[in-house]
């Protein structure tokens, strides 16, 4: 239930939407799914069933690849938090609609180069995509001032990982398509994360208190992905997504656009909140360090096992 404060801001910030929808609509760039996708490589799966060596994808680039479509998919989950967040009228309504057209051709084009490509088991893919969906996405009754701070870095978080396992497949097309998608991300990205910006002009201290609340309770979208601990430990090994990442590429940026440490005006609550992010911030870095050198020391044992496999 949104509150009347909620609403309040929500409609104070109009201004703020639509000059930031109107940005957006002058800068995003047209572009074709159909496009992005090698439809000559693509062959009947009666006639030639699915093998693990079609791919050209590595292991972990499919996991990640794979990864990132499922949290793709769960896009009617999302768009209803957003509707009922923001509403479907003026601006606001007018950004949910575009937000979520855009984001549906994320799915489809990457669903049809993985297929196109036999880039993962297409049963597999689809099982998972079902049990995914299955599940959907429930932001647990976030405010709409919560939702926002939450998708600033979301939107940019995912942004990275598909830029870097674009990077990581090590293949043209794949790396062609997932900087387009990146490059949907950040346009996303930039839109809630302005929006945060006004809204610390007119609610510093209850802004600083969500940015609090979502930043120390951070979780992606695609947690409810089968098995995603375990895909998640080995796309951190790859270096595709990890807390070091996370920390410099996506907390420290947003932070620091909103000047977050240099806010004057807070109320003591805020100020406690700001106190609470500096801490997490300083403990995210150390557990960055800490993962680091965990996975260089797992590295470095499958590197001597490989050597003396080898050697013997």
């Amino acid at each position: 239930m949104k509150s009347l404060t909620d609403i309040d801001l929500i409609r104070d910030l109009e201004p703020v939407a639509e000059a930031n929808l109107n940005r957006h609509l002058g800068v995003a760039a047209e572009w074709m799914p159909h496009e992005y996708v090698p439809w000559g490589e693509g062959r009947d799966f009666d006639s030639l069933p699915w093998e693990p060596g079609q791919s050209k994808l590595s292991q972990i680039a499919q996991i990640a690849f794979e990864v990132n479509l499922l949290t793709e998919d769960n896009l009617p989950s999302y768009h209803r938090e957003i509707a009922d967040a923001f509403g479907q009228d003026g601006a606001w309504g007018s950004w949910v609609h575009r937000w979520t057209a855009e984001e549906g051709r994320h799915s489809i084009a990457m669903r049809d180069y993985l297929l196109v490509t036999r880039a993962v088991d297409p049963i597999a893919l689809e099982r998972n995509r079902m049990y995914q969906m299955g599940k959907g996405y429930d932001s647990r009754n976030k405010s709409p001032l919560e939702a926002t701070v939450y998708v600033s870095f979301q939107e940019l978080a995912t942004r990275v990982s598909h830029r870097n396992t674009g990077r990581f497949c090590g293949e043209p097309i794949a790396e062609k398509l997932l900087t387009r998608v990146a490059t949907d991300e950040n346009l996303h990205m930039i839109f809630y994360r302005n929006v945060i910006a006004g809204a610390l002009e007119l609610d510093p201290s209850r802004t600083v208190v969500a940015i609090r609340d979502e930043l120390v309770n951070f979780q992606m979208p695609g947690t409810g992905i089968r098995d995603f601990g375990r895909k998640a430990i080995q796309i951190a090994r790859a270096g595709i997504y990890n807390l070091r990442i996370h920390h410099d590429d996506v907390v420290l940026p947003v932070l620091r656009h909103w000047r977050f440490f240099d806010l004057e005006g807070l109320n003591g609550e805020a100020e406690k909140a700001r106190e609470e992010v500096s801490a997490f911030v300083t403990g995210l870095d150390a557990l960055a360090t800490q993962q680091e050198a965990k996975l260089a020391r797992t590295t470095e044992r499958a590197t001597r096992r490989a050597k003396a496999l080898a050697s013997a």
